[in-house]
């Protein structure tokens, strides 16, 4: 009897080790997926702020409470059951679909970039409601679309990078990844909306020093937002640039990415300091150069489509 206890218990044990290993295999992946993703992860932060610009001070938290849980409805109910459908049954796909959500990007960041040196932006139509509510609703089901597709892109990155892995752990690491880069994101947008609301606190503390640090709160949220605006389109091109230049590699076309990696991994050999930072830089900066191309093509089609389109109605 006191045998066959310790044998349980040392079975019990092995299983205690194996769940620990299996849980810090997912975590691991959870961290390389994640990485992979910070570029549309920094976009999704970039983007959401403006969502409740305009919109009363007092809603701001709960509104984007709203995107951020609708932003977990469209990762796990949506996109997780699918992306481990597609890894079952159709895991060609996976590339392929990357492909086009890294094109449906490039068009996205250069569009923007269009419209900001051709003065031609498009109708803001939510600025045409006047009912506060119905606003607040346009506002949240736009910024739900919006991550709908930032989100799939993320997903499909987690999900490229364990394809792999059993469905299980495919499946842990999704829902990680998901839960994680949610909480991540809203967590620093709603920092970053209230950020003026603090800065107005501090600037009426009793201390100079923290008066001072809330003025400087207040007149850097403007220049941060515009900040964001530009990274977000800069993440926009060279994250799609990138997943559309390595997916050519397995259609076997790995020229353009091979030259990419090669020239970004010679000029952080080159560089005297900070190795790692050259190389990624060089190699966003290539990838972003693919993203314009790849950008400015689909817009050119997507504008003369319009034109004719217009025309055609006319």
């Amino acid at each position: 009897m006191p045998g066959g206890l310790v044998a349980l218990l040392d079975d019990i044990a092995s299983m205690a080790k194996l769940a620990a290993s299996s849980l810090d295999d997912v975590a691991g992946a959870a961290g390389r997926a994640g990485t992979k993703a910070a570029g549309v992860v920094i976009d999704d932060t970039a983007v959401t702020p403006r969502y409740v610009t305009g919109l009363s001070p007092a809603r701001e938290l709960p509104i984007i409470g709203k995107i951020a849980l609708g932003s977990l409805k469209n990762k796990l109910l949506i996109l997780l059951p699918a992306a481990l459908l597609l890894s079952a049954f159709a895991p060609w796909a996976i590339t392929p679909i990357l492909m086009v959500g890294g094109a449906y990007l490039c068009f996205e960041g250069v569009e923007k970039l269009w419209e900001k040196l051709s003065g031609h932006a498009h109708a803001d139509a939510a600025a045409e409601i006047t009912d506060p509510q119905e606003l607040e609703d346009r506002q949240v089901s736009g910024a739900v679309r919006t991550d709908l597709i930032l989100s799939a892109e993320i997903m499909a990155i987690a999900l490229s990078d364990v394809e792999g892995e059993p469905i299980l752990t495919q499946g842990l690491v999704l829902a990680l990844v998901g839960v994680a880069i949610t909480i991540g994101v809203y967590g620093v947008v709603a920092l970053i909306v209230k950020m003026d609301d603090i800065g107005l606190r501090l600037a009426k503390a009793q201390s100079g020093g923290v008066q001072a640090l809330g003025r400087g709160l207040v007149a850097a949220m403007p220049k941060l937002l515009a900040a964001l605006s530009v990274i977000g389109t800069a993440a926009m091109i060279w994250v799609g640039g990138g997943i559309v230049a390595h997916g050519l590699d397995e259609f076997g076309m790995g020229a353009l990415p091979h030259a990419i990696d090669h020239a970004a991994e010679v000029a952080g050999e080159a560089a005297p300091v900070a190795h790692g930072f050259v190389q990624w830089f060089v190699g966003a900066v290539l990838a972003g150069i693919v993203g314009l191309a790849v950008g400015a093509v689909i817009v050119v089609v997507y504008e003369a489509w319009k034109r004719r389109s217009g025309a055609a109605h006319g």
